[in-house]
């Protein structure tokens, strides 16, 4: 033991002698350490991360791309077990809570990495929803084109993109050989993406569009040199390799998928989910126990469902299911009448916001429509962060695309979702907490962050909205959603059901439209446990509040409970439910005070 204090001592260049004498300079010292090292650890995944960097609004590494070669893999595991040795060596002893906690979840953090590489993912490096044929062109609307270096950058990065097409393709072909392969008919939707891009004119090619339109800042001449330039790399760098791609999944990659859409057909499939399951839910429920719990939910919701629908005149959920389908009032007529309602929801939900938050985000929100390069393959909707430094709005993309089939019964329920209060408050609050460390600024965890955003689409109901009884069954059938994913994630996954099964899961129980209705089963192939962690957050946080409800009484205060829940960032739910139960105790204990204080109650 004297030789580990020791040891400790030097490196925290403290001598053994004044650690034991001044307690109070070796407790700054090791919180020193510990800033210094989460500091190092971040500057790290900058560095090795740059398309991270940027989208958070590091631009110190735009002029750079991602290194997928397995040689920098491999380097990446060598230090990370590194920066875990090294964090478990910190002794938090006497830190205060959120810098203890930092430490808790940047070494949670670092496990579950070296946990989940024995599985190499990356060796599945592409599906319809992810991977550097869809990734790459996505970036042009969360980067910042404000002067004439984040041209340069950029076109210096479109020129580099041949080389990660390279090294994503071996990784694939690795995969290929070892049986790690995503389904065939993910993959022959990828073929369908690459291709739309390879064909595409260059001129009208996702990646020209920062071309089309320049800030103030850059002169007339300048315009036309980035302009040229731009084209000239997608024509000569980016079309080639999308060309290739191609080639290479329709010819060689795609024919080769699996054919059964579940994750046990892998090697080492069955560990593989359990892992997956864990790290998406961050609890230790196994996919027997969440299966049964989607159940219990989908039987609950179809209740609530049925009443709402005898309420409109209906005599059962198919009924009334049926008439909306019919019905081309309750379905889009444009693709910016979609745009329209999102912004009119989320207006009028901030100005309920203070009822229901002390904390409030000092970010706005905008709402832009899906790439049409993606909008078959993509969600309804989703969330982009903001950048910190407010260059970069938070923003929600908006599928528009099929807009005649797509009902807007849910576009009220997912406005809330990925707006206010759900994700933008959240992620922006989080980013906006200058206590935490950038890591737990910027930190997910599916369960928390998913959960948290469908727990904020009931918050609507609270503040007086759906008014709209067909905007409220759209509510409860997005609820619905998240419970059938439940069972079917687990269904697919562990208890090897087909395509079919779960499409037809869905029709039973649903009347999700029909692109939503495939997009959403390809998603769960693509992304095994992911959909998970929405609901188990949600019931998670539900529990939470009830506790905090039951125990404090008539002292219980929602715009409380929820900066409580939202103070630290995004948390494992064994984490949350510690920091919540502490808070309750400790709101406890601050009645008892005021109730035995002669002062206070004369007040």
């Amino acid at each position: 033991m004297r030789v580990l204090i020791c040891l400790l001592a030097a490196a925290l260049l403290i001598p053994a002698t004044v650690a034991a004498s001044n307690p109070s300079a070796d407790l700054e010292a090791r919180r020193k350490a510990l800033n210094d090292l989460l500091h190092e650890q971040w500057e790290y995944s900058m560095r090795t991360s740059p398309i991270y960097a940027s989208i958070l609004g590091d631009k110190r590494y735009n002029d750079k791309l991602d290194d997928f070669s397995q040689q920098a893999i491999d380097d990446d595991l060598v230090q990370t077990r590194r920066f875990l040795e090294r964090f478990e060596a910190i002794d938090t002893t006497g830190f205060p809570e959120q810098e203890a906690l930092s430490k808790q979840l940047m070494v949670r953090d670092l496990k579950m990495g070296l946990d989940g590489a024995r599985f190499k993912p990356w060796e599945m490096a592409v599906n319809q929803s992810s991977g550097i044929h869809i990734d790459a062109p996505q970036l042009v609307s969360v980067l910042s084109f404000e002067n004439v270096k984040d041209y340069e950058d950029y076109i210096t990065r479109l020129k580099l993109l041949p080389r990660l097409f390279d090294q994503t393709m071996e990784q694939m072909r690795k995969g290929l050989a070892e049986g790690r392969m995503p389904p065939r008919i993910l993959l022959e939707k990828v073929v369908t993406q690459a291709n739309g891009i390879a064909t595409t004119a260059v001129d009208q090619s996702p990646f020209t569009h920062p071309f089309d339109k320049f800030p103030d800042a850059v002169s007339e001449a300048d315009r036309k040199r980035l302009r040229e330039a731009g084209l000239a790399a997608v024509r000569d760098s980016v079309i080639p390799a999308y060309v290739k791609f191609t080639a290479f999944v329709r010819d060689e990659y795609a024919p080769k998928g699996r054919t059964e859409p579940g994750a046990w057909a892998l090697p080492d499939g069955d560990a593989w989910y359990a892992f997956r399951v864990k790290e998406s839910t961050t609890t230790d429920l196994s996919p027997a126990e969440i299966h049964q719990l989607g159940l219990e939910q989908v039987k609950e919701i179809e209740e609530r469902m049925l009443t709402v629908a005898k309420q409109l005149g209906y005599k059962d959920i198919k009924s009334l299911n049926a008439a909306v389908d019919a019905d081309p009032k309750l379905h889009a007529h444009s693709r910016q009448e979609i745009l329209d309602l999102y912004r009119k929801y989320i207006d009028q939900m901030y100005t309920r916001l203070p009822q229901l938050f002390g904390r409030l985000p000092k970010a706005r929100l905008e709402v832009m429509p899906v790439e049409e390069f993606r909008e078959k393959e993509a969600s309804a909707a989703s969330y982009v962060d903001g950048t910190p430094d407010g260059s970069r709005p938070g923003h929600i993309m908006v599928n528009t695309g099929d807009f005649a089939k797509r009902t807007l019964l849910d576009v009220e329920t997912t406005a809330y979702h990925e707006g206010v209060p759900g994700h933008h408050l959240q992620i922006t609050i989080a980013q906006e907490l200058p206590e935490l460390p950038p890591f737990r600024q910027h930190e997910f965890y599916t369960a928390y962050t998913e959960g948290w955003a469908l727990y904020s689409e009931r918050l609507g109901k609270e503040a007086g909205f759906f008014q709209d009884p067909y905007s409220y069954y759209g509510h409860l059938q997005d609820d619905m959603l998240r419970a059938i994913r439940l069972v079917v994630d687990t269904g697919f996954h562990s208890k090897h059901w087909t395509r079919q099964q779960v499409v037809d899961y869905f029709h039973d129980h649903s009347a999700i439209d029909e692109p939503s209705v495939q997009s959403e089963t390809d998603r769960y192939m693509a992304w095994p446990a992911q959909a998970l962690g929405y609901k188990i957050g949600q019931l998670e946080i539900l529990r939470l509040r009830q506790y905090a409800k039951d125990q404090l009484g008539d002292k219980f205060d929602i715009r409380a409970f929820h900066d409580e829940v939202l103070s630290g960032g995004a948390l494992p739910m064994d984490v949350l439910s510690t920091r919540i139960h502490e808070w309750v105790g400790q709101q406890k204990a601050q009645a008892s005070l005021s109730l035995s204080s002669p002062s206070l109650k004369q007040n």
